[in-house]
């Protein structure tokens, strides 16, 4: 027997809805339903394994603190940034990846390091490369060492 398309049409509208419906179903209850799960019951479990940075994102809510969106603009902050980065990221160096993530920020050619490095090394050796591209006066290291960042 063939159906004719209006009667098509209207299982295929009801029938993906019902999938989609049944898709999203992961558990039963204790009486056999099945249950969806909320998102505030997965957004709890993520919070849980998530680190406690709230009093550093006080502090960059803080306009006194430079975060990444106040990089400078013009096309000389711009390459300042860029190679610092470089410098820090290059394979001549043994930096950890905690290290190769830093922020680098600069405004008015005045180079800003925030965030974790793993050892005094790594915060000196980041700096002198800051130092080098943008000059001795114009480097404001705020890198933090952190035995497990």
């Amino acid at each position: 027997m063939k159906l004719n398309k209006p009667i098509s049409g209207l299982l295929l509208c009801a029938a993906l809805p019902l999938s989609l419906l049944m898709a999203g179903c992961d558990k039963k209850d204790a009486s056999g339903d099945a249950t969806v799960n909320t998102d505030a019951a997965n957004s709890a479990k993520a919070s849980t394994n998530q680190p406690d940075n709230t009093g550093k994102n006080v502090r960059d809510r803080n306009d006194a603190t430079l975060t990444p969106g106040d990089q400078g603009t013009s096309p000389a902050d711009r390459d300042i940034t860029q190679k610092v980065r470089k410098g820090v990221t290059s394979g001549t160096n043994d930096y950890s990846m905690v290290a190769k993530n830093i922020k680098i920020i600069t405004t008015n050619g005045k180079v800003t390091l925030r965030g974790p490095v793993k050892t005094d090394a790594e915060k000196a050796g980041i700096e002198a490369i800051a130092k080098t591209i943008a000059g001795d006066g114009n480097v404001d290291n705020q890198l933090e060492v952190k035995a497990n960042p």
